[in-house]
């Protein structure tokens, strides 16, 4: 199958668009105890927010958020090593369950910018781009077709390249595609994906604009 690909922007950034909403604020606050959380804004309760976490030990403070956003997918065993982990490892990027990648970033994040630094600081990668399949190729562009076209257009050293290889070739299933690519959202002809620096970083990029083919697995 083969696809022309354009990249109009790649963005590297510490917080993703909407990983938290008012209500989740609010959730959290009465978790940490804070009971005047009536505001409608975002932002000041973003700051109370903050404020409570900054008043709380960090490895506290880390299986609180873990406990609200990942309590249906840790135990609270794994759930008290990972807030101690937290303060010196990349969690987000090191975590065996790659399906929980996102929303690791997404706590570490918002523990690192409370605490103004003490959690390590983690990124993920914004890719707006415009692809087209060509000849007979499949036209329904899925997060396993993306993470295959991007792949050939990234340093060799990518760990992705390094880790999937027989899921790049096509001859492994490559199920993980749906996790290593975080979102994949159309908007009119182009597309925004997003997904970690650890997986895809903006200086691993060879080029704007390319052709290519690639493979998918097929059972005998």
């Amino acid at each position: 199958m083969k696809y022309a690909i354009k990249i109009h922007k790649i963005s590297t950034v510490n917080t993703l668009p909407s990983a938290w909403n008012l209500n989740d604020y609010k959730q959290l606050l009465g978790r940490f105890n804070f009971t005047d959380a009536e505001s409608s804004d975002l932002l000041e309760l973003e700051e109370f927010l903050f404020m409570v976490i900054g008043e709380t030990e960090p490895n506290e403070a880390a299986a609180i958020v873990l406990d609200y956003k990942l309590s249906k997918d840790l135990s609270k065993g794994q759930i008290d090593q990972l807030s101690h982990e937290m303060l010196s490892d990349r969690i987000s990027e090191e975590y065996p369950k790659i399906g929980l990648h996102k929303d690791l970033f997404s706590v570490n994040q918002l523990l690192y910018h409370a605490y103004n630094g003490k959690f390590l600081n983690t990124e993920a990668t914004i890719v707006k781009f415009d692809i087209v399949a060509l000849a007979n190729a499949d036209e329904s562009i899925t997060k396993e077709v993306v993470l295959k076209c991007f792949t050939k257009n990234l340093d060799s050293h990518n760990i992705i390249i390094r880790l999937f290889r027989d899921q790049l070739n096509g001859n492994e299933a490559f199920k993980e595609a749906n996790d290593i690519i975080w979102d994949l959202q159309k908007e009119g002809n182009s597309y925004t994906m997003i997904t970690s620096d650890y997986w895809m970083s903006k200086n691993e990029f060879l080029v704007g604009e390319f052709e290519t083919s690639i493979q998918f697995f097929e059972e005998a």
